[in-house]
């Protein structure tokens, strides 16, 4: 058991290596330039998550084929060396992390308490969200597994205890593509409608553009299909926090390949003009293989700017800027940023106008539909 009814910080939860980093529980440095600004945790239980997601590091079905341990380690020399959106997260209690949250409340601008999918994990996020409350200052978002659920006052339980935000994560830009990943085609619990649903919750609870939806590039979606997940959410209320595919070893897709960047920056380019108000899938241009070829409306000033091109997520409350900026979370540290963690300067910003047309077929475009 990693819990006690009376306890809240005998809870167990996993951390980014790059919060570790932060917190002073993990030795390591970051490259110039680069720091986190978001302390994400996942809650953790010593018989792990129950879904079998295909791309996940937390995935059942990657434990089992691993035989890996899923116990909760509670420091640097009793860690589990999961990986998780492409970077280990060592697993500490709560004890051991609220006072260092605390003390980092400079660096630190938010901090976001993910669910997997367990039974006990909704309940206990909400004691996670109220200890935070008591202890820190931080802002805090909810990221939520839609499957635990089951009503608009499980949203509404995630605010009382403290949240101010809410996402969920529906990763896949398709029906096909969230059954054939997470549902029932690889014996998962997931359902494609009851995840939209709960969004809809969050925006209801939480307000617009309060509530968040993950996607995941990469996953046998087109351009076309994505762009078109990201105006649903827009046109739900909620905004969008956008990820890059990368393949976790000992998953089902560990050697599927990663989206091409061009692809991944055409899609970030749409992602903030849908986001800000800027621009409409329904006055965008695609060729005949799915690919983006026509914003329909002015790009230049937004690519200048290289906004788009940053990490969306969860904001700072006070400055704006997104808090959540997860650094190294989908390249390794020698590939080029797909989601920069800070905002990109003119030579990288005159790459990203390269990136954008790598791939890109030409001279087939048909018009928006």
């Amino acid at each position: 058991m990693n819990r006690t009814d009376h306890a809240p910080q005998a809870l167990g939860v996993r951390t980014s290596l790059a919060a570790a980093i932060t917190l002073g529980l993990e030795k390591g440095r970051f490259a110039p330039g680069v720091g986190l600004r978001g302390l994400n945790l996942v809650l953790n239980y010593e018989d792990g998550c129950q879904a079998a997601c295909t791309y996940c590091g937390l995935s059942r079905e990657r434990r089992a084929g691993q035989g890996e341990s899923t116990g909760l380690g509670c420091g640097p020399d009793d860690t589990d060396p999961t990986t998780f959106i492409r970077v280990k997260w060592p697993a500490y209690s709560l004890a051991d992390i609220l006072p260092r949250a605390a003390g980092a409340e400079g660096k630190i601008k938010r901090v976001c308490v993910g669910m997997l999918t367990h039974q006990r994990c909704l309940e206990d996020a909400v004691e996670v969200i109220r200890a935070f409350r008591r202890e820190t200052d931080l802002p805090i978002s909810a990221l939520v597994t839609a499957t635990l659920c089951h009503s608009r006052e499980d949203m509404e339980k995630l605010r009382a205890a403290g949240a101010d935000r809410m996402a969920v994560a529906v990763d896949a830009a398709t029906a096909e593509l969230f059954d054939r990943h997470r549902g029932q085609t690889v014996r998962g619990p997931h359902r494609w409608g009851h995840y939209w649903q709960v969004l809809d919750w969050g925006v209801e609870v939480f307000g617009s553009r309060r509530a968040g939806c993950h996607l995941v590039v990469g996953l046998g979606e087109t351009e076309e299909q994505m762009v078109g997940a990201i105006q649903e959410v827009r046109d739900r209320g909620g905004v969008t926090h956008l990820f890059s595919f990368f393949p976790e070893e000992g998953s089902p897709l560990a050697t599927w390949p990663q989206p091409p960047l061009g692809q991944y920056r055409r899609v970030q380019l749409a992602r903030y003009l849908i986001d800000e108000g800027l621009g409409d899938r329904r006055k965008m241009r695609f060729n005949l293989d799915g690919q983006l070829v026509d914003y329909g409306c002015p790009t230049a000033e937004a690519v200048d700017q290289g906004r788009p091109f940053m990490t969306p997520g969860c904001p700072d409350e006070e400055t704006g800027e997104v808090a959540c900026n997860r650094p190294f979370g989908n390249e390794r540290p020698s590939e080029p940023f797909r989601n920069f963690p800070y905002r990109p300067g003119p030579e990288e910003v005159a790459r990203i106008r390269v990136q954008l047309e790598e791939g890109l077929e030409k001279g087939r475009e048909r018009l928006a539909r």
